[in-house]
């Protein structure tokens, strides 16, 4: 059996892997904040399943397999799979949160479902990945352990779905973010455990981009984007007033205002009218009240 390396690299890939998943599962969870309270929520459900599917995950496992290496094997990865593994992390974490946000059957059928769908599909998402690999020896599988990461990462989505659902206030959405990165990193390390990799004959050379060529520009166009969507959506208050809705109206409406004190009304307080000399005829007046001009 061949030694198979996991931190080549150090410490300075897996770090770098939970860093991503921790902010693709913390977008995630601000755009859940806003799909709770907005009636048309779909394009936060879609943003929320690319940040946590595509960053909080397919980023993370990549990132994690830049510090994969078989002692005396050449390593490969096969492209259109590559992406295809990505589109399958990204549609399964669109379809629980849809799930789990409709809540139909109840909340707690919901997230049984919704994380069993996901679950199974980040499972599928790491091994269709794995899929992408080609190497020139013989790769085999421990059946227990990946039956093991496949229960964490049932686990770790349901967890996920519940945090997505109950989770408000930047506090407590940041906690539970990193609870998050601690779960797909272990699901994707208890998978990467369970590879076993043995010397083969008449294997032919691997085809395909090496790592740093195919890996490297996906994860940084993918992760450049998470970034800036993190920072247009995950720094903002949910609770503040969106004033770009108001359309032909002061916003000061939307703002209380302090009424002034009413002052009771006296009748000194009748403001007295001026007239001048001649808007009257004089023979009505007394000679001694008449103003002299000149």
């Amino acid at each position: 059996m061949l030694e198979i390396n996991q931190f080549t690299y150090g410490w300075l890939t897996p770090l770098l892997a939970y860093a991503m998943s921790v902010t693709g599962s913390l977008l995630a969870l601000r755009c859940m904040v806003r799909a709770r309270g907005d009636s048309g929520h779909g394009g936060w459900i879609a943003t929320g399943a690319v940040a946590l599917g595509g960053t909080g995950i397919w980023v993370m496992h990549f990132i994690a397999m830049l510090g994969f290496s078989v002692h005396n094997a050449t390593i490969r990865y096969d492209i259109p799979v590559t992406i295809l593994s990505a589109a399958i992390a990204m549609g399964v974490v669109w379809l629980g949160l849809s799930i789990v946000v409709n809540r139909h059957g109840g909340e707690g059928f919901a997230l049984c479902v919704g994380g069993a769908v996901t679950g199974l599909g980040v499972g599928a998402m790491h091994y269709s990945g794995m899929y992408a690999m080609k190497t020139d020896v013989a790769v085999r599988f421990d059946p227990w352990i990946v039956f093991l990461s496949l229960v964490i990462a049932v686990v770790a989505a349901t967890a996920a779905l519940w945090f997505a659902l109950h989770v408000d206030g930047i506090v407590a959405t940041i906690g539970a973010a990193l609870i998050m990165g601690i779960a797909v990193c272990g699901m994707h390390y208890t998978g990467m455990f369970a590879m076993r990799a043995h010397v083969a004959d008449h294997v032919a050379a691997p085809s395909g981009a090496q790592a740093g060529q195919l890996l490297t520009p996906l994860i940084i166009a993918v992760s450049m984007v998470t970034m800036l969507l993190l920072l247009q959506v995950g720094i903002t208050d949910i609770d503040e007033p969106d004033l770009s809705r108001i359309r032909g109206q002061h916003a000061s409406r939307y703002w209380p205002v302090p009424e002034k004190p009413r002052r009771r009304f006296r009748p000194e307080d009748r403001p007295r009218p001026r007239f001048r000399a001649d808007d009257f005829p004089t023979e009505k007046f007394d000679p001694r009240h008449r103003r002299m001009d000149g």
